[in-house]
């Protein structure tokens, strides 16, 4: 296999960046260094400890040069799809789904508690746990999203969580933080790797636990943490460039989830 397909990948970077990147001057193609195709054709295949993805019959490997061996092969196939639909040049940034495996593997795995403690890390400072009481409608909004998550965290995972008015930290209880980091422990490396994601986009541990348990949809998830810009766009208007920088959120989330599904289909 050629070293290429292991060095293409920056896993420390949103989906718009690669690794070979530069700083650029105005006007200088910036991704003009993107790796040539080298394979003709991708494949998912079973082999010892799960499924690999496979280019031209050999193993693709991670950046740490670990084997990309996944738990699913519904998802090693969507990846092979990815990895198919490449044309001249590779360009990672339409192969999210490859990029968090990725991340699992060489991320996740050698500090999963590290991991776990910056998911649950959220918790402490939940956006949905700062409710604004003006203006009614923005209130009223957020209500609506936030307070089912509040007491789905409840129910479902044990967490009782303190709600306050505006944007004053208010400290959580131990138990329900204990809760929470039970919650996140439970989930596989793979899991983790997208409820990471998730969790950082949406600013939410409950969100991103709601979309592992499959209590929200992707589009659900998007809308309850972008109430406030919703809001905002309601109030003044839509803005050309904070309406793109959504459109990528929620295009990025929508994949996490991709991502999350596939992992948890059987196999």
């Amino acid at each position: 296999m050629s070293d290429e397909d292991g060095s293409i990948f920056d896993l420390g970077l949103g989906r718009n960046r690669v690794l070979d990147e530069q700083p650029a001057h105005p006007g200088q193609n910036t991704f003009r260094n993107l790796p040539k195709r080298f394979y003709k054709e991708a494949s998912a295949a079973a082999v010892d400890g799960g499924f690999a993805i496979l280019l031209d019959g050999r193993g693709v490997k991670t950046p740490a040069r670990s084997a990309l061996v996944v738990p699913s092969l519904a998802l090693a196939q969507a990846m092979a799809d990815e990895w198919n639909a490449q044309g001249e040049r590779i360009d990672p940034r339409s192969m999210w789904l490859t990029k968090l495996a990725n991340t699992a593997i060489d991320r996740v795995t050698p500090r999963r508690d590290a991991v776990i403690d910056e998911i649950a890390g959220f918790a402490g400072a939940d956006l949905i746990c700062y409710m604004a009481d003006h203006p009614v409608g923005l209130a009223q909004r957020q209500a609506a999203h936030w307070a089912p998550l509040i007491v789905w965290a409840e129910e479902a995972l044990g967490a009782s969580l303190r709600v306050t008015p505006g944007l004053v930290h208010v400290p959580q209880d131990e138990a329900a933080l204990a809760a929470l980091r039970r919650a996140v422990s439970a989930a596989n490396d793979f899991q983790l790797a997208a409820l990471h994601n998730a969790v950082t986009l949406t600013g939410s541990a409950v969100i991103g636990l709601a979309l592992l348990h499959r209590r929200l949809t992707g589009e659900q998830a998007f809308e309850a943490s972008h109430v406030d810009e919703a809001w905002q766009a309601y109030v003044s208007g839509e803005d050309e460039d904070e309406a793109a920088r959504l459109a990528m959120r929620r295009a990025e989330l929508l994949d996490t989830l991709k991502f999350l599904e596939l992992v948890s289909d059987a196999t």
